[in-house]
């Protein structure tokens, strides 16, 4: 049981791995290689997990492309493109206010 909406959302999402996962397939389909590559700050173990939970969570799917391995976001998982995208323009935004620096933007 939960108390509140947005704690059912970070029971499902939460977690620093898992969002950033998502932000990252929220622009399009990865192979496993390329997608683990955009998330350099974590190990392989807890990577796979992380995957593995998304995919358990029905907010992922993995489809086989010979000899590749493919990861996209389902239906479930495209429903959170709006909440993903707040997050993304509001750290774009803080990092504005605060000088902090991202990689990559």
């Amino acid at each position: 049981m939960y108390h509140c909406p947005v704690e059912l959302a970070l029971d499902v999402i939460g977690g620093k791995w898992r969002t950033v996962m998502l932000a990252h397939l929220k622009e399009r389909p990865h192979h496993y290689g390329e997608l683990r590559r955009k998330v350099p700050g974590i190990s392989e173990k807890m990577f796979v997990q992380r995957l593995r939970e998304l995919q358990d969570a029905g907010l992922v799917s993995r489809t086989e492309i010979s000899p590749h391995v493919q990861y996209s976001l389902t239906d479930e998982g495209r429903s959170l493109g709006p909440a993903l995208q707040a997050l993304y323009d509001w750290g774009v935004e803080r990092a504005a206010r605060t000088g902090a620096s991202i990689v990559g933007t």
